[in-house]
């Protein structure tokens, strides 16, 4: 008695790196596109491992579910072959909102897949290995990218012809071990990946081949019986065998007509032998056939394949990675996640790499430093070290963010130290570094017992500065930014710097040496006379850097400023230190000014065409006015004299170093002056002035 030929459908099994893959590869390459994209999957025959409860007298069947893992995406990368293992392609089309996922015309979507499937039948052998690259089996989902909750279904699309296959009960048998054997190592030895064969015993031998030589490989005057298909089963019922099959013997009747109605199929399956005798193995033996009143006209029978979920109901599941994951990677992966989405949509351009990779100093862990600092992190940088010589007070929490009332007591902790645990509280995945140091300044005399110390102050202020790209000079008073502003201006680094007044604020940054050249002509209506090189903190300064903190009030000596100033110039700071590292020209990038009133603004970027930042304008410096809720966007030249970053002042600092210069800036007032020739001018504009012959009377008539 005939029945009709049972099969087990696929159950997908999804390795978490599956999801993770996917994740990043939504973020950084699909973003909001939702075509499909091709993957792949494998199989493995059926296997059966000893029951170690029953002392290996009972067997447990393991069915070979169908596999993704990370690799699923590398469709193109070689596939590493494993005996027993078969590898399908398909695609997965993920939606960008819940909503769409749940609406879909799920059935239209499968049938369109099949119809595909089913024209790929009848022109060509989808499932040799010559064409193993087409897909045949589809993924449609939904990443909560934040939640790390996914909603997928999976679909193996296979064709149910009318009336079914058919098999007769009394006709299936296991293989015999000796056969089993010899078939493993036919697979093994033939080329490509293949999940099917044809078979044929000659002579007491086995030969196989592909289905595509069926013609060839089975004369007609071979007996059906004589026939073999012998295929990679991953099933491990004894009375149902694993789902590729119903497309095998579709494709087999589809490109065979009448000749391929009829034959033996051989499911291969662990040839290691069962317990009920070591002579056979798992793997069965069975003849099959359909009823000769089918046709072959070429229309698609029906079609089914979508997989159940876990209450064994058609519908899509979900799974939840959120529990399993190390809050750590959670976070790392959280934190850059809304920075990935700017380029989802309005800055695809925008090079988040060069930012997150960008090392910075912070010199001054105060109201400043506090803000910069998570501005930072914000923007996705990991390196940040922060130096400073205080303690923490208790007038420092509330104004500044990275610290809290215990960090206060016994003295007060250190504050570059303390403000880098912080950071790693907030994100443990951050290289934040604290340095206590005090930095010398000029007009504060170094008394002899601490020269050492001092020289190695400056020896290691000049080893973070080798170490790190962008400085922020964050400090409370103008004399000590003067050492931080030399050796930028020195080792040619980013110079970012931030100063506050009771409602203004003062963001700049500092020019680089051997900047282009640019004349005045170069922008309509620009009065400046030649931009050779962007000024610095203290190119408009004609007189020295000097002690601005000893007798002092105490207004005078503390930081007096509307509270909300500090995170505005903190934020604008970074904002322009971004503009910056994304311009074409990074740190040498020319800056934005300010035709006369009435007039728009112009840039000097203006005179080389497609250059600029992704970012917008690349200002020189910010001066933001509370009182007014006004910001005026400024630009410096250079100045030949100044004490900070003139080439009299680099040059003496490079060949003459501590002992030959630095310690006489530090102890001698006047000696920036001499040096940079603000002395003589000076001295030429007092004699000027005393040249001018003042006629009260000629002006009062």
């Amino acid at each position: 008695m005939s029945t009709v030929l049972q099969f087990v459908p696929f159950n997908s099994s999804i390795d978490p790196t599956f999801w993770h893959t996917l994740t990043k590869l939504k973020i950084d390459t699909l973003k909001l596109s939702e075509e499909p994209i091709p993957i792949r999957a494998w199989y493995e025959r059926g296997r059966w491992v000893q029951d170690r409860e029953s002392f290996g007298s009972n067997e447990i069947g393991m069915g070979g579910d169908l596999r993704v893992d990370g690799k699923s995406f590398s469709v193109d990368e070689p596939k590493t072959r494993v005996p027993g293992r078969v590898t399908v392609h398909g695609i997965l089309k993920n939606y960008n909102k819940i909503e769409d996922f749940k609406s879909c015309d799920k059935q239209a979507l499968f049938n369109s897949f099949s119809d595909n499937l089913w024209k790929n039948l009848h022109s060509r052998s989808i499932l040799d290995q010559k064409d193993e690259n087409f897909p045949t089996f589809l993924v449609i989902n939904f990443a909560d990218l934040k939640k790390y909750r996914y909603f997928y279904w999976f679909g193996f699309p296979a064709f149910i012809p009318k009336p079914s296959w058919t098999t007769l009960s009394e006709d299936w048998s296991n293989l015999r071990l000796n056969d089993s054997i010899e078939l493993g190592r036919l697979i093994s030895e033939s080329e490509g990946d293949e999940c099917h064969w044809i078979a044929k015993r000659e002579a007491g031998k086995w030969f196989i081949g592909s289905s595509s030589q069926w013609s060839e490989f089975f004369p007609p005057t071979l007996p059906t019986d004589e026939r073999y298909v012998l295929f990679i089963d991953p099933a491990v019922s004894s009375q149902a065998l694993g789902w590729p099959l119903r497309n095998i013997l579709a494709k087999i009747f589809v490109q065979n007509g009448s000749s391929g109605q009829r034959f033996n199929v051989i499911a291969y399956r662990d040839p290691v032998g069962s317990n009920q005798s070591y002579s056979v193995t798992r793997s069965l033996l069975l003849k099959v056939e359909l009823p000769e009143q089918v046709s072959h006209d070429g229309n698609r029978p029906s079609a089914i394949g979508w997989e159940k979920n876990s209450v064994g109901k058609l519908g899509p599941r979900m799974a939840d990675l959120a529990p399993m994951m190390d809050p750590k990677r959670l976070a790392e992966q959280a934190v850059d996640l809304n920075l990935k989405l700017m380029r989802w949509r309005i800055l695809p351009e925008l090079d988040l790499e060069k930012i997150s990779s960008t090392r910075c100093l912070l010199l001054g862990a105060g109201t400043l430093g506090c803000y910069v600092a998570r501005t930072l992190m914000a923007w996705g940088v990991r390196k940040i070290t922060l130096v400073d010589s205080a303690k923490v007070s208790f007038s420092n929490p509330v104004r500044q963010p990275l610290f809290e009332f215990q960090d206060c007591i016994e003295a007060g902790k250190p504050k570059a130290e303390c403000a880098a645990a912080a950071l790693k509280r907030i994100y443990p995945g951050i290289d934040a570094k604290g340095v206590e140091l005090s930095i010398p300044m000029p007009g504060h005399p170094i008394a002899p017992n601490l020269v050492d110390k001092t020289k190695g102050d400056v020896r290691k202020l000049e080893e973070l500065f080798d170490q790190h790209d962008v400085i922020y000079l964050l400090m409370d008073s103008r004399e000590s930014r003067w050492l931080p502003t030399v050796l930028g201006a020195s080792k040619r680094k980013l110079v970012m710097n931030a100063a506050l007044g009771f409602d203004s604020y003062l963001v700049m940054r500092h020019g680089v040496r051997s900047q282009i050249e640019l004349s005045a002509e170069a922008v309509s209506g620009s009065s400046i006379p030649q931009i050779r090189q962007l000024g610095c903190y203290f190119c408009n300064d004609v007189v020295a850097p000097a002690d601005s903190l000893t007798d002092r009030t105490l207004d005078q000596m503390c930081t007096v400023t509307r509270p909300g100033l500090a995170p505005i110039a903190s934020a604008t700071a970074v904002e322009i230190m971004a503009a910056v590292l994304q311009h074409p020209n990074g740190i040498e990038a020319l800056a934005e000014v300010n035709n006369s009133k009435g007039q728009d603004s112009r840039s000097l970027e203006e005179s080389s065409p497609g250059k600029e930042s992704v970012l917008g304008t690349v200002p020189h410096q910010v001066r933001g006015f509370l009182s007014k809720f006004e910001n005026l966007k400024l630009v410096g030249p250079a100045y030949d004299k100044c004490t900070g970053c003139s080439e009299r002042v680099i040059m003496a600092y490079e060949k003459e170093g501590f002992e030959g210069m630095l310690i006489k800036v530090f102890n001698e007032e006047k000696y920036l002056e001499k040096l940079t020739g603000l002395d003589k001018l000076y001295s030429e504009s007092e004699k000027l002035m005393e040249s001018l012959d003042w006629d009260e009377d000629e002006e009062d008539e």
